[in-house]
């Protein structure tokens, strides 16, 4: 029924009933997203990334520059802050609608003879096919499979379910529009229904948009009861998608469809680090996490949205499955480099890099300087912004994420192309328009410094007018870093260093203090505002991560840290969602804190995740944060049947918590890489291979009975390699016996050094 690739991979199980759309099994491959589930009826809803109703959204181009805008904001006035950055009021309803959003496709059902239904998915990691076992009142079971071509293909995307003739040849197959599950709220902004046809053994639908790209899906069983599925976005008449099921329907192009799809697969966990920890939660969150990013970040797919490739068809997504800028594209992406699969950010530099002119034109404009970019922070493939969260609009540190993502990239493959397509001009581009919004104050010192005077803490106090404040922790954080990282880009282009980027890292501050009648001075989110309620948005950290403009453990620094972090927790996590988590467990890990990384990572999995483990925004059961499942209800406590089925899957959390397990076991910090930095006490054996780290290194280690008795390092390109480990007072490089507590080295390209703790008799050998 299927054929194998070399790798072996976990198979991973769900059982059924899969009652929602969004506790489904994902199948991907970067374009069309597939999500099984049911109850009676085995469910395959399908999506198209890329399916765009691109009307209402807002051109970014503000009306107005920053110095309007910070007179606008002094005199609370809401509606001239909205007319400078988000333009015209727009309109939804009545046939308009005022945002742009991506839509689903809708779901194929299969209704099995003879009582058969869905009762075991195992998912084969090692090539991505969804083995059903079907089972019925009597015990009789029968088994199909589901499988997906990777690669584009001419005319769309194909996917096909296989299993025994007979029972295929039964079975009554069923395509469901969108518009027949959101039939309202699409006729509601001028959407029409889809055209549709039937014919033996056959089906699909067009679904047409009034301005943007129709969509086809058609579905034909072919003589041997395969059932073949296609999508082709751009398909006027359906001719593509028929082109494509009548494919499917041939055995010779299906056969070479799978040997190309295993090759690409076994191609893919070759390069993917092998991890095995103690914990089959945290396992579980780490294997179907990084079979998740193959299918929704390929470098043959679009960049990924919220929410990917994998899409709804009983609601328009959430928040449009747009570009998140002020954390969500970075979270989703977050584990690429270190998963060594650094070509799936291509797609997304590709994208970005289309929009530079935009970029420059709106920077220079609202900043008033040359070379000066702006990026928004919810835009949809045009870049045009979605709604208007005008906070977001002006939230500079959207820029300087994604140029300093540029340079990560950079650091862990050292391919300069990276460093000057993409870095160097966004790493300007976000300076220029920091260093313009920068005005000259006394400080409590007497002396003059830099300062923001407006500048936002994402999403606290949302976009009310006290939603802004002076010197944004999280701002002067981003500041810092890209002053700093352009100094060193300069170096290794051998371009002119620019003096004011040492005049910001001098005399802007690293972050704004909070001065308590009692306690040690903290971090604040800006100018005289704490941290004064629970905010999933740990927007006023990020010196310490992801931004690392800091040394928290450096004297000037840990004790603010040790009295933020204490803060931090007595204001706890009542109003944290699924996203914001992974990020915690990071703060965590980087602070040493790993008990707590692993516990955040654990009360994320069992309670932001459903029973399909589909990654939620909102928790999966109420009772343990304010934002979650709807059972409290607003008048009472509800039923579990009486809840609406409102979930927001998205993809920002699955992939923050792969990146939070990787931290977890190496980390890039400012002055060295440090290897499994601290273990959770009930991690007692853990081996990982192969996770790349900057300086295109490659890192393997094992830790046996809670102490790490071995790092191996294979570097890519050759250069300085510094290595912090615990390995204890006595362990070897090559055989050769060391003390030191850091490694240091000057490696050749291809080279390999082992690190090895000296045996100890009194505990075990090795």
């Amino acid at each position: 029924m299927r054929s194998m690739t070399t790798q072996s991979r976990p198979v991973l199980e769900w059982h059924f009933p899969l009652p929602r759309t969004h506790t489904g099994v994902l199948i991907g491959n970067g374009l069309q997203g597939l999500m099984v589930w049911g109850v009676d009826s085995l469910n395959i809803t399908i999506a198209r990334a890329g399916f765009w109703d691109h009307r209402g959204g807002q051109p970014f181009s503000p009306q107005g520059d920053f110095a309007s805008l910070r007179k606008l904001v002094e005199a609370r006035d809401e509606a001239g802050v909205l007319r400078l950055v988000s333009g015209p009021p727009r309109v939804s309803g009545g046939g308009r609608t005022d945002r742009p959003q991506q839509l689903g496709g809708g779901r194929l059902e299969l209704r099995f003879p003879d009582g058969l239904k869905p009762t075991l998915g195992k998912l084969q990691t090692s090539d991505a096919v969804l083995d059903v076992t079907l089972t019925n009142a009597t015990g009789r079971t029968a088994m199909i499979s589901i499988h997906q071509a990777f690669e584009p293909i001419e005319g769309g995307e194909l996917a096909w379910v296989v299993g025994d003739k007979q029972l295929l040849a039964e079975a009554d197959v069923r395509l469901v529009p969108v518009w027949d599950v959101s039939r309202n709220p699409l006729a509601d902004i001028g959407i029409a229904a889809p055209s549709r046809w039937t014919e033996h053994s056959a089906g699909g639908f067009i679904q047409t948009l009034p301005d943007d790209a129709p969509l086809a899906v058609a579905w034909q069983r072919a003589n041997d009861g395969v059932i073949a599925i296609a999508t082709s976005l751009g398909d006027v008449d359906g001719s593509q998608s028929r082109g494509l099921v009548a494919q499917g329907c041939d055995a010779a192009r299906r056969e070479g469809l799978r040997s190309a799809t295993d090759r690409w697969w076994a191609g893919y966990w070759r390069d993917v680090p092998s991890v095995e920890l103690p914990d089959a939660e945290l396992q579980h969150a780490y294997d179907y996490g990084v079979y998740k990013q193959a299918g929704m970040t390929p470098p043959t797919g679009v960049a990924a949205t919220l929410q990917g490739p994998w899409m709804e068809e009983y609601q328009i997504p959430p928040w449009s499955n747009d570009y998140h800028f002020n954390i969500n594209v970075e979270m989703v992406y977050g584990p690429c480099l270190a998963t060594n699969r650094a070509s799936h950010l291509v797609p997304l530099w590709d994208l970005v890099r289309s929009w530079f002119p935009l970029l420059r034109d709106s920077g220079e404009r609202f900043f008033g300087a040359p070379g000066a970019m702006m990026l928004p922070h919810a835009v949809d493939d045009r870049c045009a912004v979605v709604g208007t969260f005008w906070t977001g609009t002006i939230d500079h540190g959207c820029t300087a994420w994604v140029a300093l993502m540029a340079w990560q990239h950079y650091r862990y493959t050292l391919d300069r192309s990276i460093l000057t397509d993409m870095a160097w001009p966004l790493l300007n581009g976000a300076f220029n328009g920091f260093y313009a919004m920068c005005e000259r104050v006394t400080g409590d010192d007497g002396h003059t410094r830099l300062s923001l005077p407006v500048s936002v803490s994402p999403e606290y106090n949302a976009s009310r007018m006290d939603a802004w404040g002076r010197d944004a922790s999280f701002q002067l954080a981003a500041a810092h870093r890209v002053a700093e990282v352009l100094d060193e880009v300069s170096r290794l282009l051998e371009l002119r260093v620019d003096p004011r980027w040492a005049e910001l890292r001098d005399r802007l501050p690293a972050y704004t203090l909070i001065k308590p009648k009692s306690g040690s001075p903290r971090i604040g989110l800006w100018e005289g505002q704490d941290l004064a309620e629970s905010h999933r948005h740990h927007s006023h950290l990020a010196s310490i991560y992801p931004f690392c403009s800091i040394d928290p453990y450096a004297s000037d620094h840990q004790k603010i840290v040790g009295a933020t972090i204490g803060h931090w927790n007595t204001i706890g996590p009542g109003q944290w969602t699924g996203w914001c988590i992974p990020w915690a467990a990071i703060l965590c890990a980087r602070l040493g804190l790993a008990d707590a990384a692993s516990l955040w990572l654990t009360f994320w999995k069992r309670n932001f995740t459903n029973e399909g483990h589909g990654t939620l925004h909102n928790a999966d059961r109420s009772g343990v944060t304010a934002w979650a499942d709807g059972a409290l209800g607003q008048e009472g406590f509800r039923r579990p049947s009486d809840r609406p089925n409102d979930e927001v899957m998205q993809m920002d959390a699955g992939m923050g918590a792969l990146t939070a397990i990787l931290e977890l076991l190496v980390q890039c910090r400012r002055d060295a890489i440090y290897v499994m930095p601290a273990i959770p006490k009930h991690w007692r054996d853990v081996h990982f291979s192969g996770i790349r780290a900057e300086g295109a290194v490659l890192i393997s280690a094992t830790v046996q009975a809670g102490r790490l008795i071995e790092v191996e390092v294979v570097s890519e390109k050759g250069g300085p390699l510094r290595l912090a480990h615990d390995l204890g007072s006595e362990w070897s490089v090559d055989g050769v016996s060391q003390t030191a507590p850091l490694y240091t080295a000057n490696l050749a390209p291809g080279q390999r050094v082992t690190l090895r703790r000296a045996a100890s008799p009194n505990r075990f050998t090795w």
